[in-house]
């Protein structure tokens, strides 16, 4: 795992998308695979299921199907670490600049960030909860979800879904543009 460290995960991405989910940083397990929330304990990938954002559980190694239903995925910081407390506020700072200058070029609808801790360090707003916030990233509005860590013993899969619904509930219907289902 050790030699994960040094890798760069893909951004699971595309121009105009409904929901581009934002991660805090990549794991070990997320490195070493390059599947985003890789980890076993990681609850992204249930709930996003539970929420209906996508009609089956799917697996990290399935990630690029989310394009075909309008969602994505990146990360505020592109270090991969054991646990994002080994990360420092300036790499948080720089991940938010380089974050708002992605969001700015793909235009998702919505940015949604797993983690209200991680969203307060990148963008500077100690007051911000779960939720819709008043940001905006040109005409991308911003979300604030609970971080699916299994560390967060704060919220449970139930909880995050119901969460993650409100989001889902808030974006606009996906329709896809090339053949194919449509949402």
């Amino acid at each position: 795992m050790e030699a994960a460290r040094d890798r760069l995960v893909p951004d699971v991405v595309a121009d105009g998308l409904r929901v581009l989910f934002c991660g805090i940083n990549p794991g070990l397990m997320t490195a070493a695979t390059g599947h985003h929330f890789a980890r076993p304990g990681n609850r992204f990938w249930p709930v996003l299921h539970l929420s209906g954002f996508t009609p089956r559980l799917m697996q990290p190694a399935e990630q690029r199907e989310l394009l075909s239903y309008g969602l994505g995925i990146t990360n505020v910081v592109a270090r991969a670490t054991a646990r994002a407390d080994e990360l420092s506020a300036e790499e948080y700072v720089e991940g938010g600049r380089l974050l708002a200058e992605k969001v700015t070029r793909l235009r998702p609808r919505w940015l949604a960030v797993v983690g209200v801790t991680a969203y307060r360090a990148a963008f500077g707003d100690r007051t911000a909860q779960v939720g819709p916030q008043e940001r905006t990233f040109g005409n991308t509005r911003v979300w604030v979800l609970p971080n699916p860590s299994g560390l967060n013993a704060h919220w449970t899969a139930a909880s995050m879904a119901e969460e993650f619904a409100r989001l889902r509930d808030a974006a606009p219907a996906w329709k896809q543009v090339t053949a194919g289902p449509r949402w």
